[in-house]
């Protein structure tokens, strides 16, 4: 009896010592699962990459508004970067680029004997937007001089951006001959119709005031006058 006791409390003794390892093991994992997990951030910078140089010359198709200043640096007309000392020997030449009219040009670019093309355009402004343009109907006399002032066919008050884009065709107005015609206007796409009419004045003349016939007058004689005759001289006595 004691030695069945005695058992009893050695293996009791060893399942408590188990256990005890075993909640040691254990217990650290079950900690280190419910820490919070630590969020890093990471910081990711964009490296910069130098152009590299290079001798070969290449130029930029090139734009610009109407009436805008052209660029006169010649890094903005090269496709690539060049050396420092070729680009002090290129010489660039856009005299034949007409900034106040709107088209595709040719600029150069020399270098040592070489010349380069390139194509600079010039684009017109964007018109601003018209609904609607009402044209007046006209009355005019026989050669008449037709005038080119917007203003005078068009109702409405047109902004100035706009008096570009603007145009009148009064090539079937005959102002030397009497009749109704159809001129036009056209403006970014659209065509407007209105109508002069030529007219010949009437002359009118002055009415005429007649005056009476005048009667035959008798226009009476003068009276005669009677001659005076020479007085008698009386001599005298001596």
């Amino acid at each position: 009896m004691i030695e069945k006791t005695r058992t009893i409390v050695i293996a009791t003794i060893a399942f408590l010592g188990v256990l005890c390892i075993t909640s040691g093991i254990i217990m650290p994992k079950v900690i280190k699962l419910e820490e919070p997990k630590r969020i890093v951030k990471l910081k990711i910078t964009q490296k910069r990459v130098a152009k590299a140089k290079t001798n070969e010359i290449k130029l930029k198709d090139m734009e610009s508004e109407i009436n805008t200043p052209i660029s006169v640096k010649i890094e903005d007309y090269l496709v690539y970067d060049l050396d420092s000392k070729i680009l002090k020997s290129l010489k660039l030449d856009t005299s034949s680029v007409n900034v106040t009219q709107a088209g595709s040009y040719t600029y150069t670019i020399t270098y040592k004997k070489k010349t380069y093309n390139g194509t600079y355009v010039i684009k017109e402004k964007p018109l601003p937007t018209i609904n609607n343009m009402t044209l007046k109907s006209l009355k005019l006399t026989k050669g008449a001089t037709l005038s080119t002032d917007i203003a005078t066919y068009i109702v409405e008050a047109i902004p100035e951006e706009a008096k570009i884009g603007i145009k009148i065709d009064l090539s079937g107005v005959n102002v030397n001959a009497a009749g109704t015609y159809q001129y036009t206007i056209s403006y970014n796409g659209k065509f407007y119709t209105g109508n002069i009419e030529i007219y010949e004045p009437q002359i009118t003349l002055p009415p005429q005031t007649t005056t009476p016939k005048e009667e035959n007058k008798v226009t009476p004689e003068e009276p005669k006058k009677e001659e005076q005759k020479p007085e008698e001289s009386t001599p005298l006595t001596p």
